[in-house]
């Protein structure tokens, strides 16, 4: 397979999950529509579909839509990100590259269908909680902490699903994304996914929304660097796993 046959289908593929993602939470948090105050279930539960979509767009390239998974996946000493697709220097780089240009697109379209709303809404925190997460309790240090549990549970179960996307494969994954929300969700909106918040936050900040405010660059790191670590662990973990459990054994 080509790198720009991964790069297109990670674009795609994260464009959609953002698409969607960003969809839910607008619904939800911008006055006027028909979702509004739906609540944070609605969300999980709007993010668990965008992942299944998602994952069906992007099943050529593997579906990472992630770079905390295919960081996971490089860590974890995989040879193939997915069949055919060599893991080295220049298709990692692909699918960091596809997966944050599609998360910045997805975010955009988003805005375009809930224009309007934009415009009506007064809150500039709600504006920019449509892109990108926030902590209910601001203090960097532990909302890292809890961007690298979600993502380590991500990240972990993935690779013990033991491959790419194939008959249960979408469904297990959205299914593993929801309860992640619902469960560890709640200190910090669970970016759990570099590209998710920092395309989206770019988006943010280069669009011309009405009375938007700060794109809150203070935190951006904090969604970037927590799912990278909590990534990079699983995929490290997962590799010394089966030495842990031969060990046990004897």
């Amino acid at each position: 397979m080509s790198l720009g046959i991964v790069f297109l289908s990670e674009v795609l593929g994260t464009g959609m999950l953002t698409l969607l993602g960003c969809g839910v939470v607008a619904n939800v948090a911008l006055r006027g529509t028909k979702g509004n105050a739906a609540g944070f279930l609605m969300v999980t539960w709007g993010w668990g579909i965008a992942v299944f979509s998602g994952v069906y767009i992007a099943a050529k390239s593997g579906a990472h839509l992630n770079p905390a998974v295919t960081l996971g996946l490089l860590l974890n000493g995989k040879g193939e990100y997915a069949p055919g697709v060599k893991v080295d220097v220049a298709s990692t780089l692909t699918y960091f590259g596809g997966e944050l240009l599609g998360a910045f697109l997805g975010a955009v379209v988003c805005w375009l269908a809930y224009k309007q709303h934009f415009d009506h809404e007064q809150d500039p925190a709600n504006k920019l909680g449509t892109f990108s997460t926030g902590p209910a309790i601001r203090s960097n240090s532990w909302n890292l902490i809890t961007e690298i549990i979600g993502t380590f549970v991500l990240v972990e179960v993935i690779l013990a699903f033991g491959g790419t996307p194939s008959g249960l494969g979408p469904l297990a994954v959205a299914l593993l994304v929801v309860g992640i929300g619902v469960s560890l969700g709640g200190p910090t909106g669970y970016a759990i996914n570099p590209a998710r918040d920092l395309g989206p936050r770019i988006a943010h900040a280069v669009l011309p929304i009405k009375g938007k405010g700060s794109s809150d660059w203070a935190y951006a790191w904090v969604p970037v660097a927590g799912p990278l670590i909590g990534g990079a662990l699983a995929g490290l973990f997962a590799r010394i796993l089966p030495d842990i459990f031969a060990v046990v054994a004897k």
